[in-house]
C-alpha cells in the first residue's frame, strides 16, 4: 500500500514539474489545464487560476495578495460593466477599434449584466481593501469581460488591457463609476426620506388638536399638540432632503476622459463625451464629462460633501428617533404617550413585552453613518498628487451610509410610524399634572407670584389649580378662563 501511495506522489510531483516546465516556456496564456486550476501568465510571470473562473492572473494576485475585508459593492462592479461597454460603442464609433471587437465585448458584457447579483459575485471576488486606485477591480471586469467574450466567440481575440480597457485608466474610470454609484444611491435615499415625510404628515394631521405637555431640558414645559411636534420632525427631514437635492449636480461630474493623471492620454477626443452621454441614458440623471480631469481623479470633494448632508440627515433621524421610542417607553412605568406596533416578541424571556426595535435600529445606523463620514472625510483627503489612492474604501463607506439609512428610514416609516397611535388619556393626565401650566398666569398676575403657585403644588402634592386658588390670587373662573392647555398651543393662530 506505502509503494503505490509513493508511485502516486511520485507522478503528481513529476506531472506538476512537467507542467511548469510547459508554462514557462510556452507563449500561450490562456487555458493550459491541469486538475481544476488553469495556468495564465501577466507581465510578471505565470499565475494558477481556478479552472472554470472567468477571472484572470492580475485578479488571481490580488485575491490571494488582499483576502481581508468585505467585497467591493455589487453596484460598482455593474457601473464598471456599464461604462466599459459604452466604451466599446464610443471606440467603434470613434474608429479606435473594429466593430467586430466592439460588438463581441458588448455582447459579453450583456451576458454579464443579465446575471443576479449573486450569480455576478462569483466572478468578481475582490475586496474592498486592495490597491487604492481600485486598479484591480478595473482589471478584474476587463480580465472577465475578456473571457466572456472568449466563450462566445474565440476566433476573435478579446484582450483585458488592449480591447476591453481601450481609451480607460483605472484611475479615471473607477472614480467615474464611484460619481455613478453614489448618484443612484442618494436618489433612492431620497425617494426613502420623501416617503418617511409622507407618513409622519400623516399623523401630523390626525394628532395636530391632540394637546401633550411639552419638555424641555428633559423636564417639564408648556403645552403643545402632538401634531406641533410632528411638524417639528417633518421640518427637520424636508430641510434634510432639500441639503441633499441641492447637492444632486456636484455628482454627474465624471473623471472619464482624464485616463492615467487627467491629462487624457490615450484617449480619444469625444471619447469621455460619448460615455457620459450613454450613462445618462441607462441611469436617468444628465452626467457630464465637462469637468477637471485633474480634480476628478485627485478629489472626492463631491463624494464628501453630500455625505456630509447624509450625516447630517442621520442626526435628525437620531433625535426623531429617540423621541419616538421614548414617549413610547411603558407601558406602564415610563412616558406612555404613544403606542407602538408590536412587530415581533421583545424578549426571551419576559412574556408580553414589545420593544421599539424599528427605533433602534435607525439610530444604530446613524451611528454607523457618522462613523462611515469620519471614513469618508480622512480618504477623501488622501489626494496625493494626482490621484487619490482612498477610492475603494471611501465609495463603500458612501454607499454603506446610503444604504442604510435608506432601508432602516423605509422599515421606520413601514413598521413604526404608520402603525403609531397615541395615548390620550395619558397625555391629558400629563397635561393636567403639569405645573408648567402656571406660565399662562404670569401675563396676569406677575411673574413671581406664579412661581410660588407652582412651588408650592409642587410641595403639597396637588394639582397647580388647587394652588392657584388656595392662594388667593386668582378665582376658578379665571383660572379655567386663562390656563386652557389647548389655547396655549396658539394652535388657532394663523
Amino acid at each position: 500500500m506505502n509503494e503505490v501511495t509513493n508511485w502516486i506522489k511520485r507522478s503528481a510531483d513529476l506531472a506538476f514539474y512537467l507542467f511548469m516546465f510547459v508554462t514557462k516556456y510556452t507563449k500561450n496564456w490562456r487555458h493550459i489545464l491541469m486538475s481544476d486550476y488553469r495556468v495564465e501568465e501577466d507581465t510578471i510571470g505565470p499565475v494558477k487560476i481556478p479552472s472554470e473562473a472567468l477571472w484572470g492572473p492580475q485578479t488571481e494576485r490580488s485575491r490571494n495578495n488582499f483576502p481581508t475585508g468585505q467585497f467591493m459593492p455589487i453596484a460598482i462592479i455593474r457601473a464598471l460593466l456599464q461604462i466599459k461597454k459604452a466604451a466599446a460603442e464610443a471606440n467603434q464609433e470613434l474608429d479606435q477599434i473594429s466593430a467586430e471587437k466592439g460588438q463581441l465585448i458588448i455582447r459579453a458584457i450583456d451576458e454579464l449584466l443579465s446575471l443576479s447579483d449573486e450569480d455576478l459575485r462569483k466572478d468578481f471576488p475582490l475586496r474592498v481593501y486592495q490597491t487604492g486606485s481600485g486598479t484591480q477591480t478595473n482589471m478584474n471586469t476587463n480580465e472577465v469581460v475578456a473571457h466572456e467574450a472568449a466563450k462566445l466567440d474565440d476566433s476573435i481575440e478579446i484582450l483585458p488591457n488592449d480591447d476591453v480597457n481601450h481609451g480607460q485608466s483605472s484611475n479615471d474610470i473607477f472614480p467615474t463609476a464611484m460619481n455613478i454609484t453614489a448618484s443612484v444611491a442618494v436618489k433612492e435615499l431620497e425617494d426613502s426620506a420623501q416617503h418617511l415625510i409622507d407618513e409622519l404628515k400623516v399623523k401630523q394631521d390626525k394628532y395636530w388638536r391632540t394637546v401633550k405637555i411639552g419638555r424641555t431640558h428633559l423636564q417639564d414645559a408648556t403645552p403643545l399638540t402632538f401634531g406641533q411636534e410632528i411638524s417639528g420632525w417633518v421640518s427637520m427631514l424636508e430641510h434634510d432632503l432639500g441639503y441633499l437635492k441641492s447637492l444632486d449636480g456636484t455628482l454627474l461630474e465624471l473623471a472619464m476622459g482624464g485616463t492615467a493623471v487627467g491629462t487624457g492620454l490615450n484617449a480619444a477626443p469625444g471619447f469621455a463625451d460619448d460615455i457620459a452621454a450613454r450613462m445618462s441614458k441607462v441611469y436617468g440623471p444628465a452626467f457630464t464629462a465637462k469637468t477637471n480631469k485633474f480634480y476628478g481623479l485627485a478629489a472626492h470633494s463631491n463624494l464628501d460633501v453630500v455625505h456630509g448632508a447624509m450625516k447630517t440627515l442621520a442626526a435628525d433621524l437620531m433625535k426623531i428617533a429617540n423621541d419616538v421610542r421614548f414617549l413610547a417607553s411603558g407601558p406602564r412605568a415610563a412616558y406612555a404617550e404613544l403606542n407602538i406596533p408590536a412587530n415581533e416578541p421583545g424578549s426571551s424571556i419576559m412574556p408580553g413585552k414589545v420593544n421599539p426595535t424599528q427605533a433602534e435600529a435607525i439610530t444604530m445606523a446613524a451611528v454607523r453613518v457618522m462613523g462611515n463620514d469620519v471614513v469618508v472625510t480622512m480618504a477623501s483627503s488622501q489626494g496625493n498628487f494626482e490621484m487619490n489612492v482612498y477610492k475603494p474604501v471611501l465609495i463603500d463607506a458612501f454607499l454603506e451610509s446610503a444604504e442604510l439609512l435608506r432601508g432602516t428610514m423605509t422599515g421606520f416609516a413601514d413598521k413604526m410610524i404608520h402603525g403609531l397611535t397615541v395615548n390620550e388619556e395619558r397625555m391629558e393626565e400629563l397635561v393636567d399634572n403639569s405645573l408648567m401650566t402656571v406660565t399662562a398666569l404670569s401675563p396676569h398676575i406677575g411673574y413671581h407670584d406664579s412661581a410660588k403657585i407652582a412651588q408650592q403644588a409642587d410641595q403639597d402634592g396637588t394639582t397647580l389649580r388647587v394652588a392657584a386658588l388656595k392662594s388667593g390670587k386668582v378665582t376658578a373662573e379665571q383660572f379655567d378662563e386663562w390656563v386652557d392647555p389647548l389655547k396655549m398651543t396658539n394652535i388657532d393662530r394663523k
